[in-house]
């Protein structure tokens, strides 16, 4: 008779040991092999963070291309250009010149404070930051609109720019050049979402109140990744938030000492400003080049007193009047006019007698 083999000792130990202990090994083994994964990716997001600005602007940007495009359909603002303007820069004070320009670190504005403004000035400095908070960065998380508030901000301290919030928000406006695009690319034309423009206006209103957004610094300049404005590689960039790239200027002016322009009040209406009227881009005509018209009745010398020499021989020949001795016969009424003044207008002739009948003369009277 053959003799049977016995199973085999791994399999035997293996039906011995309970299930709960299995499933307790198990459990184990994910544990630590999680563990190890979130190390990993712990090591590998301090390696980004030490990396340098520009590096982490990319590595910002690339992952977050696909989503803002996602979505473009549920934003609540107008598209628009995504970039702010700037402007030149006043020549550095003598005070300041040899002032040392800092280690290159981020620098925290000063809370903003509108103690000395009025409830008017307050009420228009809120809903010209609103806007600007809404149609440039509605989509944007809540990071990205307290960076844009903050810009914001640091233009109305720095002496480059006008010292009220709705002075820097339509800056340009009335000559089409606007500093901040939605401004002029009609991006106000579309009604703002409600949920959108209230959460705006919680975001304004902290930043009002002295709330600093800290991670952009002293920036005065912002755009998203989407262009590359001709002044990027002239700026310091600070972060990058949401959609946005934040720079400061170089030097001085992108140091705390230069934002010390005290907020003024004295805001202008929210709203683009009125377009200048073409004739005072003119340039106005110096007193000495002007020709005055003389007063009827009186002639004029030949030349009138002239500040200088130089000037009196620049208007001599526009200031001459002819002599009446010098005026032809033919051209001596010429200056009159062709049609009788309404002074010597014969009087009018008297109006023909009335055609109604006796009988219709009171029609027009109320009935008492």
């Amino acid at each position: 008779m053959a003799r049977q083999k016995p199973p085999g000792t791994a399999l035997v130990r293996l039906r011995q040991v309970p299930v709960v202990w299995a499933l307790a090994a198990a459990a184990l083994i994910l544990l630590v092999s999680a563990l190890s994964v979130q190390g990993l990716l712990r090591l590998f997001g301090d390696g980004v963070a030490a990396a340098s600005p520009a590096l982490r602007a990319v590595a910002v940007a690339v992952p977050r291309a696909i989503p803002a495009a996602a979505a473009t359909a549920d934003s609540y603002a107008s598209p628009a250009a995504g970039t702010t303007g700037t402007t030149d820069l006043p020549p550095v004070p003598i005070a300041f010149a040899r002032q040392s320009l800092g280690d290159g670190s981020i620098t925290p504005a000063r809370p903003f404070s509108t103690a000395g403004a009025s409830n008017v000035d307050r009420g228009r400095a809120l809903e010209c930051l609103t806007a600007a908070i809404y149609y440039e960065a509605a989509s944007e998380p809540d990071d990205g609109q307290r960076a844009v508030a903050q810009v914001i901000l640091n233009r109305a301290r720095h002496p480059a720019f006008p010292s009220s919030v709705c002075g820097v928000v339509y800056q340009g406006s009335e000559r089409r050049s606007c500093q901040f695009s939605f401004a002029c690319d009609g991006a106000m034309a579309r009604v703002p979402a409600a949920a959108g423009w209230a959460r705006a206006s919680r975001v304004a209103a902290a930043a009002l109140g002295g709330y600093v957004f800290a991670p952009v610094g002293l920036a005065t300049h912002y755009h998203t990744y989407a262009v590359t404005p001709a002044w990027n590689r002239m700026l310091v960039m600070t972060d990058a938030i949401g959609a946005h790239f934040f720079h400061r200027w170089k030097g001085f002016w992108g140091t705390a000492g230069a934002f010390i322009q005290r907020y003024g009040g004295h805001e202008p209406v929210p709203g683009p400003h009125r377009p200048l009227d073409p004739l005072l881009t003119v340039p106005p005509i110096v007193a000495s080049q002007a020709v005055v018209a003389p007063t009827p009745g009186v002639i004029a010398p030949a030349t009138a007193p002239t500040s200088s020499p130089a000037a009196a021989t620049t208007g001599a020949t526009a200031r001459t009047i002819t002599p009446a001795s010098q005026i032809q016969a033919r051209h001596a009424q010429s200056g009159e006019a062709i049609a009788p003044s309404p002074a010597a207008a014969p009087p009018r002739a008297a109006l023909p007698e009335s055609q109604i009948l006796d009988r219709w003369k009171d029609s027009g009277k109320p009935l008492r």
